[in-house]
């Protein structure tokens, strides 16, 4: 029932106006630019961002030689 309920809040419909085009501001962005963490963001997703390639790397350097292994088997 609980997930029901919360569906239906999620589709709650708000109007968009003229004054909402026009606006180009992003608030939160400025906010944390003009407080210097916003490079502290981008550089936790650089990080975030390279450990995931060089997981990807290391498990795809293990299945090949996996792969290796079993080509030897046969």
């Amino acid at each position: 029932m609980f997930l029901l309920t919360f569906a239906v809040k999620a589709q709650e419909k708000i109007e968009i106006t003229a004054e909402d085009y026009a606006n180009s501001r992003v608030e939160m962005a400025d906010l944390m630019r003009s407080e210097g963490k916003i490079y502290v963001l981008v550089g936790i997703i650089l990080i975030i961002f390279i450990g995931m390639i060089v997981y990807t790397v290391a498990t795809d350097r293990k299945v090949r030689q996996l792969e290796k292994q079993l080509k030897n088997l046969k």
